[in-house]
């Protein structure tokens, strides 16, 4: 494969990824289909991710008799919103939809996703990446197939890393804090957190921990407090946030926080592999300066990590072209041409043939909106590094079944502790709280 990724800004990437929770509904494994293979059908789908397009073309080349309506109805939230809207109303909801890895189990406890396993998606397990494939899968159905993914790694700027007399990334979270106060003697941050509720979950992941769990349809277990991953992190972030060596008031994804790594004044990025296009374009300025290095460890000599981002391709249970709507999803996240399609357009890969592909593993450069090619990363083999951090995500880690609800509620909650209102461990014990109280009000029982 020859690849030439193009410097776009993957909008879903920037929200946060996750693993399944356990159990789903014996209603979404059944569909109506109204379609035959000779008639010609019109398949609705929402997504908001930009290289859907240019594989859309290829899948309508092979499939003259179906074609997409392809309509953005909003990114990730907005986009949920819209589609409980339409699930609630009985009608409007697309066929299909990209829904990311946190959210689906959401979709899939309430029975309003099909079950693709007995379609051929129950073959594909070694085709994705452990991480990726444990996203979709729930209470041993599968409910979407994933469309890229996100292993968390550190993004750091080289230049600001050598005026603070640092020779190499942090291999450990203890030589992490110990570099970014040579960072804050140099007048930058080591990296940013405003209170971003899926960044807390991928670090808690990455340390281990398992806070939820999802039994059956009706429990759920809620152990933020206790969690010996979440309460690791959460010690080593107050005690950035207690010494300045954090910048918490510069807000992801705005203006101001691509100044940042413009000018060099946040040296680093705690985050998905799918940053490099995102930095291309958010950072120009920087480029030759920023490479990429493993996720630091709690301990010397242990691999584990996260995923940050990513996102699949579900069907809706209410349609009524199901045998159609796989025919889509099986060729946008299995079929080779609308992988590199996809990944040529700047989307990190979720199947393992990518991953060990010599011409993408052998990428040093990253392709801006002219189609120049840009030596971003100083020459380095940045794919190889986000390969090997792919292969190193655990499986096992679960989210709740009201995720998207629990995000929306961070801020007010553990996410005061970015502003000094309260303590972060303060605040995740309230997130908690919160959480347990709205579990109960949706009919789970909390253990």
């Amino acid at each position: 494969m020859k690849f030439a990724k193009k410097a776009v800004a993957l909008v879903g990437a920037a929200a946060m990824a996750t693993s399944m929770a356990a159990c789903g509904s014996d209603s979404s494994t059944t569909a109506t289909d109204t379609s035959s293979s000779d008639e010609k059908v019109t398949l609705s789908v929402w997504a908001w991710e930009s290289t859907y397009t240019a594989a859309i073309k290829k899948f309508e080349e092979k499939y003259p008799n179906i074609t997409i309506k392809l309509e953005n109805v909003g990114t990730n939230t907005d986009e949920y919103t819209a589609l409980d809207n339409a699930i609630s109303a009985g009608s409007g909801a697309p066929d299909v939809a990209q829904i990311e890895y946190y959210a689906l189990p959401q979709y899939a406890i309430k029975g309003n996703l099909l079950n693709i396993a007995d379609k051929g998606a129950s073959d594909y397990k070694d085709f994705y990446t452990p991480g990726t494939w444990s996203s979709v899968n729930y209470n041993d159905g599968i409910y979407g197939l994933p469309m890229d993914s996100g292993p968390m790694a550190f993004f750091y700027n080289k230049a600001v890393f050598d005026k603070a007399g640092i020779k190499e990334a942090p291999a450990t979270w203890d030589e992490f804090y110990e570099d970014a106060k040579l960072i804050r003697k140099v007048d930058s941050y080591i990296t940013s957190d405003s209170g971003d509720a899926g960044f807390y979950d991928s670090m808690v992941w990455q340390a281990g921990g398992t806070p939820f769990k999802t039994t059956g349809t009706d429990k759920v277990s809620i152990n933020l407090t206790d969690d010996a991953g979440a309460k690791k992190f959460t010690e080593l972030w107050q005690k950035m946030i207690d010494e300045d060596l954090i910048d918490t008031k510069t807000t992801g994804w705005t203006d101001e926080w691509n100044r940042g790594m413009n000018d060099g004044s946040i040296a680093g990025l705690l985050t998905g592999a799918w940053m490099p296009a995102n930095l291309l374009s958010g950072a120009p300025d920087a480029a030759g300066d920023w490479r990429v290095a493993q996720l630091p460890q709690y301990s010397e000599g242990e691999t584990a990590n996260s995923e940050n981002g990513g996102s699949s391709l579900a069907i809706l249970s209410s349609t009524e072209k199901a045998d159609a709507a796989y025919k889509f999803v099986d060729f946008m996240s299995h079929d080779r041409s609308s992988i590199d399609t996809r990944v040529e357009g700047g989307a990190f890969p979720a199947d393992t043939e990518t991953l060990e592909d010599s011409d993408f593993l052998s990428k040093t450069t990253l392709k801006n909106a002219d189609g120049d090619e840009v030596d971003y990363f100083g020459g380095q083999k940045y794919n190889e590094v986000l390969a090997k951090a792919a292969e190193n995500v655990t499986s096992g880690y679960q989210f709740l079944p009201f995720e998207i609800y629990a995000r929306g509620i961070y801020g007010d909650t553990a996410g005061a502790a970015f502003t000094g209102k309260t303590t972060l461990a303060k605040g995740v014990e309230s997130w908690q709280s919160k959480l347990k109280e709205y579990a109960t009000q949706q009919g789970f029982t909390v253990e």
